[in-house]
């Protein structure tokens, strides 16, 4: 070794000496790549890069731009703005985006050539599921149209100067606010065009029903390649509230508003693809069975609805935003296999689909929930893609070409911090041997010789799964000193229906063996510390830490996050009301009121002596307040050790503000420090 070579190792050592596990401040560091969006010739892909500002505690997005050869990486627009939605026009001159950087979000059109940008729309309301028209001469865009609120009664004018309270709001329909979004105003969804050059916006669309939306499926509306007709999924039968699951795929006259049904069955339809060639239309749904969980299958018919056929049917995963091969010959698409989610190539003809690459999404949660792809001409793939240590950057892909990563946007950060190695882990199941496959995070610096506590996270849902992806929240234990371990249990997606549907009207049940017995295997390893083991988890996951200290006392502590407790409460005061009673539960808790009873968490409060800690948003409509509420009060009437952290102006998951996700991660290490077996009383 050389002297110089001899210099580079000690100062390449003395690098990795310095880093440091994660900080939770560094929740304001961290950036992650979205909606990536190839150009028609392939060459530049566009991007949303989002990221957070410690000073004004909020998160934000920006268009960043890079070359699929990895060069000319920067920034399209600046700013702590909320820049989003990126769409390539079809000649790639132009580039419509959606900005609130005029005060309100608005369509804008920037030129590629110059840069020069114009604000499209001056809407009421804000936009969103941009589509270019295939002459590139005007957008079509989803817009709410208010109507006429409900009233009962007509109030007296206040006289000259005086101030009176807010007017009472009435409330007439099914669904009245929604998680994430608050009390909703009386509007429909519609589909809109408006020139691309600016100027009024035409509606396309009518009737009191939504439209560009499949129950929890977002369906922007898609052009055909005459321009003649715009194909968006919509639900316009009349009880379309009671249904939440059976939205058709509609062809709109463009000129006209004309409409016509292309699906009719009794099942979601949606995510239209049209082919290059205008003659087939792809797109996904299932048969609804009213099953917890039924894989989302793809579909193809011909463009006026003729001849659908199943492409997936052998291939037991969900499928979701199809896109056919420039050729027109396949369809690429997204599905999710044992917690990944690889693009996948289906031939028209159906069968297996070839894999063309894994590691697909973005974001700080091993959920991966943030996932699309786009493609170009020449048949190159641009996608999101994260793995344990990358939150989130732009890839490519294409026909005989390896993936390649085209940005770093951690880098920086990374290379002075060191994160927890993850591994999988498999475990057999107490109650009937099958096999639980999930992941475990170890502490920077792990040494197997030593003791380590451990924290059981378990995923939401619960019709969902953790993939081999980043998670912050998991990192953050992990550089607390915490092994952490999250599994998929039975119920979770991405492993088939029948294993999904094993907890089918059974949730919370048989999971709790599942989750217990990867704890068990963990354990027989021998570097985890069985004194100190610990468990949280949000949502669904809530529900089960709920369920696991109602059923062993094995935990020193629990964190249940944004639960469901009492499910007669929670399916009457929830935003998705329809949908419990349909699909989770065999009706309504009124003709079920042992089913309800039974699978309520007050039906094992009574057994709990784990010091437990409830937290959520105050203005979560998902699971509301008054859940959480109900297990704290329980536990203290039973004098269990407990607290109720209540978190203002926090929806679902608790994590609008920065500094809210981290008062969330620092509450949860809190109460697992207070009561590790060495603290002080």
């Amino acid at each position: 070794m050389t002297i110089a070579s001899t210099a580079l190792a000690l100062s390449l050592l003395a690098v990795a000496a310095d880093k440091k596990p994660l900080a939770i401040e560094d929740v304001f560091e961290f950036e992650y790549a979205s909606d990536p969006r190839i150009s028609p010739d392939g060459k530049n892909v566009v991007y949303v890069r989002k990221f957070s500002d410690v000073m004004t505690d909020k998160s934000y997005s920006n268009l960043w731009i890079v070359s699929t050869d990895g060069g000319g990486h920067r920034p399209l627009t600046s700013g702590n703005f909320g820049d989003r939605s990126p769409r390539f026009s079809h000649d790639g001159t132009r580039l419509a985006f959606v900005s609130d950087r005029s005060g309100s979000p608005q369509i804008h059109v920037r030129f590629m050539d110059t840069g020069e940008t114009m604000a499209v729309t001056r809407l009421p309301h804000p936009p969103s599921a941009i589509a270019w028209s295939p002459d590139g001469k005007s957008l079509a865009f989803v817009a709410p149209v208010p109507h006429e609120p409900a009233k009962v009664a007509d109030m007296p004018s206040p006289p000259p100067g005086a101030k009176w309270a807010e007017p009472a709001r009435v409330v007439d329909s099914l669904v009245y606010r929604f998680d994430g979004v608050g009390y909703l105003p009386p509007a429909f969804m519609h589909v809109f065009v408006v020139p691309a050059e600016g100027g009024t916006p035409r509606q396309v669309t009518s009737g009191n029903f939504h439209h560009g939306s499949a129950g929890f499926v977002d369906s922007p509306p898609v052009f055909t390649p005459d321009g003649k007709t715009i194909l968006v999924s919509a639900s316009r039968r009349p009880d379309w509230e009671y249904e939440p699951l059976d939205p058709e795929i509609y062809a709109f006259g463009v000129e006209d508003g004309s409409v016509k049904a292309l699906t009719h069955r009794r099942g979601p339809d949606a995510e239209p693809a049209v082919s290059p060639d205008g003659v087939l239309v792809a797109y996904t749904g299932f048969d609804d069975r009213k099953q917890g969980y039924q894989p989302t299958r793809l579909y193809l018919m011909n463009r006026d609805g003729t001849g659908a056929r199943c492409l997936s049917a052998v291939h037991d995963r969900d499928v979701s935003s199809p896109v056919f091969a420039p050729d027109g010959r396949s369809i690429y698409a997204l599905t999710t296999d044992r917690g990944n989610t690889k693009i996948a190539r289906f031939a028209l003809e159906g069968g297996e689909p070839r894999i063309v690459t894994g590691d697909v999404g973005s974001g700080r949660s091993a959920y991966g929930f943030d996932v699309s792809l786009s493609v170009s001409r020449d048949g190159t793939i641009a996608y999101p893609t994260t793995r344990p240590d990358c939150p989130g950057d732009v890839a490519v892909v294409g026909e005989g070409r390896l993936p390649k990563r085209l940005t770093a946007l951690n880098d920086d950060l990374f290379s002075q911090r060191t994160l927890g190695a993850v591994e999988e882990v498999f475990a057999k199941s107490s109650v009937d041997g099958r096999e639980i496959h999930g992941f475990l995070v170890k502490p920077p610096g792990f040494d197997p010789a030593k003791k380590w506590p451990l924290i059981l996270e378990i995923h939401g849902g619960p019709f969902a799964d953790y993939g081999d992806r980043f998670d912050l929240e998991k990192q953050m234990f992990a550089a607390r000193g915490y092994v952490v371990l999250y599994v998929n249990p039975r119920g979770s997606t991405s492993y088939g229906e029948e294993f999904g549907n094993l907890i089918h009207h059974a949730y919370p049940g048989d999971d709790f063996f599942d989750l217990n017995s990867s704890v068990d295997a963990v354990v027989a390893k021998g570097y985890v510390d069985p004194a100190r083991l610990f468990v949280t988890g949000g949502s669904g996951g809530g529900v089960l830490t709920c369920w696991m200290v109602g059923r062993t006392d094995r935990f020193r502590a629990a964190v249940s996050c944004y639960p469901v407790i009492n499910w007669t409460s929670w399916v009457l005061t929830s935003d998705i009301p329809s949908f419990g009673v349909s699909y989770w539960f065999p009706g309504p808790p009124w003709e079920h009121p042992e089913h309800y009873a039974k699978r309520s968490l007050l039906s094992v409060v009574g057994n709990v002596t784990t010091p437990t800690m409830v937290m959520t948003g105050e203005d979560d409509y998902r699971t509301p307040m008054s859940e959480s509420e109900q297990f704290y009060t329980a536990l203290k009437l039973r004098r269990v050790e407990s607290a109720l952290v209540r978190v203002p102006g926090e929806s679902h998951g608790i994590a609008g503000r920065p500094s809210h996700h981290m008062a969330k991660l620092l509450s949860i290490l809190g109460w697992f420090e207070k009561h590790a077996p060495n603290a002080k009383e």
